[in-house]
């Protein structure tokens, strides 16, 4: 963002205003919710890849301004399947549109609409007085934006048409808008974080997205998606001014785990490597990681590591 031109940006004044929201963004799988989050938070808060369904926990980006103090819920990609895990996601989607004060629906100007945005836009109606739209991609050659305003009025009858938005979150164009529209509608309440904050992740969930993130965006096919990470041991050495950490990146078969590690582990020391170079950005003090490769069987349908891995 330009510091000197932007009124809304993140801790670009001091104290935060009185204003407190929890907003939940809401969309189809790499509609951009990820993107938005980061850009607006002014923080890599949420993993960013070209693979759909990448985010499988409410992740949480707080942006602090003058206004008060939003604190972003990124959703699952709402995502029509049977399947266990997706049912789940769904369910995190469905449980953080209840609890918020807002909603921000993303949704891709670039791409044709169907029964998958036809149900997201019927998730999002009950809320539409809460809602605000960011119709995103817009910058893309492909963007039909008032094709995706018009199915937006016509799916969600009572949304404000004062509250959609033409964005990109990549470029960082509109995104001021949208802030402004949610500190809108938001409440004066007392601030939910300190105003230091960008994120709640506790240190071992943020080492483990930046891994799977890292991991995710070199691998292709399906292995994406059979991939958790497992984050064993910690431990705070050298009077604190180093961290090391124990992970498995876990898959379901035994030649998926040939293919993470590599050609002579080519793949998992780069994996690993990549991984420390994005935690040095992240963390003010050094981590040591020790990343393995084991196969947990079938893990996408036992309740009990599904239950830990969208925790």
């Amino acid at each position: 963002m330009n510091e000197s031109k932007d009124e809304y940006e993140n801790n670009n004044y001091e104290p935060a205003g009185p204003k407190t929201a929890m907003v939940a963004i809401i969309g189809r799988p790499s509609s951009g919710k990820s993107t938005f989050l980061n850009t607006a938070s002014g923080e890599p808060v949420s993993i960013v890849s070209p693979i759909p369904q990448t985010t499988r926990n409410a992740i949480k980006g707080i942006v602090n301004t003058s206004f008060g103090q939003l604190v972003f819920v990124d959703t699952p990609g709402y995502h029509m399947s049977e399947k266990k895990l997706n049912l789940k996601l769904q369910q995190t989607a469905r449980d953080q549109l209840e609890a918020s004060e807002c909603v921000l629906y993303v949704i891709d100007a670039s791409r044709d609409l169907g029964e998958e945005e036809e149900a997201t836009a019927e998730l999002i109606a009950p809320y539409a007085s809460k809602t605000v739209v960011a119709v995103n991609k817009t910058d893309l050659p492909a963007a039909k934006p008032d094709r995706v305003i018009s199915f937006v009025q016509s799916k969600i009858q009572s949304i404000d048409k004062n509250r959609i938005f033409e964005i990109s979150a990549k470029n960082d164009t509109g995104i001021n808008n949208v802030l402004k529209a949610l500190y809108d509608l938001a409440p004066e309440a007392p601030h939910l974080y300190p105003e230091e904050y960008y994120t709640d992740q506790e240190v071992g969930f943020r080492i483990a997205e930046v891994i799977r993130g890292q991991a995710i965006n070199r691998l292709s096919d399906e292995i994406p998606h059979a991939l958790f990470v497992d984050i064993s041991d910690m431990e705070f050495k050298k009077e604190g001014k180093l961290l090391w950490v124990r992970a498995f990146l876990c898959v379901e078969r035994e030649s998926q785990k040939g293919i993470v590690i590599g050609k002579g582990a080519s793949m998992i020391k780069t994996i690993r490597i990549e991984t420390i170079k994005e935690l040095r950005k992240i963390f003010d003090y050094k981590i040591d990681l020790d990343l393995q490769v084991k196969v947990v069987k079938n893990w996408r349908q036992k309740d009990m590591i599904l239950n830990k891995v969208l925790s």
